[in-house]
């Protein structure tokens, strides 16, 4: 599903490398964790997935149903599968949430070759997806995340997750500034969405998140790299031991 093959990354214009040699690869049906300190380089990694241009990629691929996606633009690797839930989801002043799920779902059908939905037929399911987050109809109705709390915006980031069906979710520290109620819908949502079709990577600092989402592998990052790498059990020792021993691994 997804490899990252031998990848180092550096700021744009700058000095600054951040990803130093990375190498992971998620197979189809698996959700893989990946923790690690602040600074590691973990947003970092999501964003260079996703394709945001602020960063340069020095050496190494990207590789999503074994076809290399680094010269593709965000919206065409978008098209191909792939979706990144934000750390901090942004807001979009005047543009209705309803308008902004429609489009985003009929760019998403044409680039598979299919129709767009119909009026009634986007709105039945956008209903549906959003009565099994525990999303108001009246929060539908409003500019994209303008005036949403913390949690909301996440529940808003999984229904859009939900509607536009990707086959490779990149969860960038999904559970920051979720209370627990918030956290199991979210973790609901994605779980929703296991199946051997579909992958996710899980990015957390925190092992509570994977109380919810069973992780298949846990993958700890130090240093722009992956030093560490084994089952949900991993992710406990993290939790009592913290990432010392591993950030000395990577120095």
């Amino acid at each position: 599903m997804l490899e990252i093959r031998n990848l180092s990354v550096k700021i744009a214009d700058e000095d600054k490398q951040i990803l130093n040699g990375l190498n992971l690869t998620v197979k189809s049906g698996e959700i893989a964790a990946i923790m690690g300190p602040n600074g590691s380089g973990k947003s970092t990694l999501s964003y260079v997935i996703a394709g945001k241009p602020d960063y340069e990629i020095i050496e190494g691929d990207i590789l999503l149903d074994g076809e290399s996606i680094l010269e593709l633009e965000p919206n065409e690797r978008a098209a191909k599968g792939l979706f990144l839930a934000f750390q901090y989801p942004l807001e979009i002043p005047g543009v209705a949430t309803m308008t902004f799920l429609k489009a985003a779902m009929n760019a998403q059908r044409k680039a598979r070759g299919e129709a767009e939905l119909s009026t009634p037929d986007f709105v039945k399911r956008v209903n549906a997806a959003a009565d099994e987050l525990g999303i108001a109809r009246d929060m539908l109705r409003r500019p994209v995340n303008v005036g949403f709390s913390g949690g909301e915006k996440k529940r808003m980031e999984i229904l859009q997750m939900t509607l536009l069906e990707p086959k490779m979710s990149i969860m960038d520290e999904t559970d920051s500034g979720l209370d627990i109620d918030a956290l199991k819908i979210v973790a609901a949502g994605v779980n929703a969405r296991r199946d051997p079709k579909h992958a996710f990577l899980v990015i957390t600092h925190y092992q509570r998140l994977l109380d919810y989402i069973t992780p298949d592998t846990v993958h700890v990052m130090a240093a722009g790299r992956i030093v560490e790498s084994g089952g949900k059990e991993l992710a406990l020792e993290l939790e009592k031991s913290g990432y010392a021993q591993f950030t000395a691994k990577a120095a």
